[in-house]
């Protein structure tokens, strides 16, 4: 599992470090929507509709965040997280905010705190921008998670395949496409693509590794904040433009 597999290689390879040993305190809370996104305006973000939160944890004054559905706040040690079971979206989402302050205190995660206002929708021009970029030959992309501006503006250069959990969405057409289930239409959106790209919240609800391995030899770019840590722990692509706060 690949969180996991993040945790053990986070705690080999700066245990021996001196923020490692002793007691380390980690506040995990629940940001209300303002606090999160601000204002966007355009597009009906999930936080604004109140179905999912971000969870933050504060590391030594570093900021992490983790999108969840499953959410809850938390005080203790730094390895009370890690060694928790990471067996529902609650610690999962614990553990991904936790792995990011640290990341960042590290000084080797960047783009760790959520977007805000119109920033989302710079971030899904600049992404299309990057894309052609990156991945000139790409034509199909299946975009695992609703993100709206993601959907609007990659809808205007790329045949899509959109699909995602929340049942308000699933079978509507918003931006032009319409939205597929993300358990029964899954296997089939992931094969159909040239290029999957897939929210970071993935590492929560535990979807990553079916991911990954559906994905076969396609390529698999991550977008958000919540995968910040373990996409440079892990060695996986990721892009975010978020401003640094």
């Amino acid at each position: 599992m690949i969180l996991r597999q993040a945790i053990q290689k986070l705690v080999t390879e700066f245990s021996g470090s001196p923020f490692f040993s002793g007691r380390v305190e980690i506040v995990a809370r629940v940001l209300s929507a303002q606090e999160a996104i601000g204002n966007p305006e355009v597009y009906d973000f999930p936080l604004l509709k109140g179905k999912e939160c971000i969870v933050e944890a504060n590391f030594r004054g570093c900021l992490g965040h983790a999108f969840t559905d499953m959410y809850g706040g938390f005080e203790g040690m730094l390895r009370e997280v890690f060694e928790m079971p990471g067996n529902n979206n609650y610690r999962r989402a614990l553990q991904v905010a936790a792995i990011n302050a640290v990341c960042r205190f590290l000084g080797e995660a960047k783009d760790t705190v959520h977007c805000r206002d119109e920033e989302p929708k710079e971030c899904a021009k600049e992404s299309v921008l990057w894309m052609k970029k990156e991945y000139p030959r790409v034509k199909k992309i299946a975009i695992v998670g609703f993100q709206p501006a993601f959907v609007d503006y990659f809808s205007k250069k790329y045949d899509l395949k959109v699909l995602d959990l929340d049942s308000d969405n699933i079978g509507k057409e918003l931006y032009g496409q319409t939205i597929l289930d993300g358990e029964k239409d899954f296997s089939e959106a992931i094969a159909w693509a040239d290029l999957v790209l897939a929210t970071g919240s993935t590492l929560v609800n535990g979807s990553i590794d079916k991911v990954l391995c559906l994905a076969k030899s396609n390529p698999v770019v991550f977008y958000g904040v919540t995968i910040a840590g373990v996409s440079w722990l892990m060695n996986l692509r990721r892009l975010c433009f978020a401003k640094e706060r």
